[in-house]
Formats: structure tokens, sequence, C-alpha cells
């Protein structure tokens, strides 16, 4: 009778913790058909039919010699932006809703332990989001603040732009399947592998979460009460505006100007190439599967396979603005691990590339 009793006091914290996931599957499903499924598929159909997605968002490869100017800074801020701002307002969402919304205790289920299994399903929730690194750092965020494991967090986070299909799609039609294969491996070596060892990093520590700043811990404590829903909702999505945008506007016009130094053309095309693209890689900032023609542009302007094979996994992966974003989510030598893994990645990746394409 007793058991009785306390099953029908949890049945409506069930169905409620049950409308509430419905509720985020629901929003993020729509927000990504609108600005990912839909648009990428007549993508695909133009990549098949024009073997083109667009034109490079650096410009002609030619043109990058000079001095950073701000108009550089500008031009390109206004590019990026315009092709990025549906999915990063989504991002934004997501992330603020996913602290809301997913009862805690079911997400360090799926994403809380310290094991290899929570890396894999954090990078398999990511392959349906398609989303920048940018664009998938508040989410990443919204998950360490639920206490998702830093390894799952890190292969959703990494996993959005490397493993994303559309991209892949794409690339088969604009490049060829030899740059699909060196992606695929690369991307899940990156997702998979960094996720396992940050979590074999943080396995013995006492906290899945970093401390957070006040007001971040703030936020998150009235996440876990008793407050109204949209009381807790706007404290989220205001914590994440305050620690995420600023930053974002801020690196993204400063690489714009410096584009100019960090994509010469006239270095040469050895090693030392390899190494310069795969650092400005990692450091540069793009929207989603502008790799592709930044890589058909630089190789069309007689640019070695090799350096812009390194380009294949460095520019999407990570950036200097994503890493500001997750800076204060994130362990600091879990970033820098992350930040060397791709630079090396990318080399690794430049030398195969130029061996074998």
């Amino acid at each position: 009778m007793q058991e009785n009793s306390w099953d029908s006091r949890q049945e409506p914290r069930v169905v409620r913790a049950v409308i509430m996931v419905a509720v985020f599957l629901l929003l993020a499903a729509s927000g990504l058909m609108y600005v990912k499924w839909w648009p990428y598929f007549y993508k695909a159909l133009t990549a098949a039919n024009t073997g083109s997605i667009g034109k490079s968002i650096l410009g002609d490869p030619s043109a990058h010699m000079g001095a950073p100017t701000w108009d550089d800074a500008v031009g390109y801020a206004k590019l990026y932006f315009k092709s990025v701002w549906k999915a990063a307002v989504l991002g934004i969402l997501l992330g603020s809703l996913v602290q809301v919304l997913i009862p805690t205790r079911w997400l360090q289920r799926v994403l809380g332990k310290s094991n290899f299994a929570s890396v894999v399903c954090g990078g398999a929730a990511a392959l349906p989001g398609m989303m920048c690194t940018c664009c998938a750092a508040p989410i990443a965020v919204g998950l360490r603040r639920r206490n998702a494991s830093v390894g799952a967090a890190l292969a959703f986070w990494i996993g959005n732009p490397l493993l994303n299909p559309a991209t892949l799609v794409f690339m088969a039609f604009v490049l060829s399947w030899k740059f699909v294969v060196l992606r695929i491996a690369f991307g899940a070596l990156l997702t998979f592998g960094i996720g396992f060892i940050a979590n074999r990093i943080m396995r013995d520590r006492d906290a899945v979460v970093p401390e957070l700043p006040p007001a971040a811990a703030a936020a998150a404590q009235l996440e876990s009460s008793s407050a109204p829903f949209l009381e807790r909702w706007l404290r989220s999505l205001w914590s994440l505006l305050l620690h995420v945008v600023p930053a974002y506007l801020i690196v993204v016009l400063m690489l714009g100007a410096l584009k100019v130094w960090l994509f010469p053309i006239s270095v040469g095309s050895g090693v030392v190439m390899i190494l310069l693209f795969a650092l400005a890689g990692t450091l540069f900032v793009i929207p989603t599967a502008a790799e592709i023609p930044i890589i058909q542009s630089f190789l069309a302007a007689g640019i070695a396979v090799g350096p812009t094979t390194a380009l294949l996994v460095t520019l999407p992966a990570i950036s200097l603005p994503s890493l500001l974003m997750v800076m204060r989510s994130f362990p600091r030598k879990i970033l820098l691990l992350l930040f060397g893994a791709v630079i090396a990645g990318g080399i690794l990746c430049g030398v195969v590339g130029a061996v074998w394409i």
C-alpha cells in the first residue's frame, strides 16, 4: 500500500518531465527544420547540379595581402553574421532551454558519466544539429550546466561541425570522395578521441562541473529551484547572452581584419604552409560548410593540397570565438588539450592529403 502511494506521488513528476522533454525535442526539431534541414536539402541539390555551394567567404585568395583594416573587419563580420544569425539565435535558445526543460537526472544518465559511452551519446546527439562550432557552443555550455560530463559535452560541441552529414554530402559533390573519407576519419577521431581523453582526465575529480562564476552559479541554483518556468528560462537565457555574445562579436571583427595575415598565399606549399594553415584554421571562424568553397578557392589559386587539406579539419572544428564562449564551462587544461589536438589533427590530415589526394 505504501509503495502504491509513493508511485502515485511520483507519477505527476514523471508525466511533467516527459512533457518538458517532448516540448524541448519539438522546439529543437522545428528550429532545425527551419534553420538547417530544409535549407540544406536545397543546397545539396545545388551542389549536385552545379558542383558548388557558393563563393568563398574569405574572398579571392590573391587579395590576402597588405595590412588589416577596419573595412576588412566589418565586411567579413557582415558576411559571417548574415550567414549564421538564425543558427546562432537557435543555438542560444536551445542552450538556455536545455537547462530548464531537460531533467538533470535524465540527462546525467545519458551524458553525465565519465565513460566512453557518454562520449558516443554526445557525438551521436550532434549529428542532427549540423551547427557550426559557435552556434553549438551555447548548447554545450547548457549541457555542462546540467552536469553533462566534459567528454560528452565536448563530443557534442565539436561533433556538430566535424560530423555534419550535410557538409559531407556537399563535400562529395563539390570536392571529391577522398576529402569525405579524410573528414569522416579525422572528424570521428577528434570527436570521440578527445572526448574519451577528456573524460579520463576528469574522472578522478570530485565535481563533474567546474566552479562557475557567481552569476552563472546563481542561475544554476535557480534552475534547480521551484521558481516559475519563465523566470528560470529568462535567467538562463540572460546568463548565456551575457557570457557569450560580447566576446563573439568582438573576436569575429578581429579575425575578419586579420584574415589577410592568417591565410597568405606567398609562404610556400610545404610543411611550413601546412603548419600555418592548421593554426590559422583552428583560430578562424566560419559558417557551417564554408570550408568547402574556401578549400575550392585555394586549390583554384594554386595552393597545394596539403595546406588546404589541413583546413578540412581545423576550420570547422573550433575557433577562437567558440573557445571564449565555453571557457567558463570547461577546465582550461581540457580546452588546451582540444586546441592542441585540433592543430595536430589538421597537420596530420594535411600530410595525409598531400600524399593521397
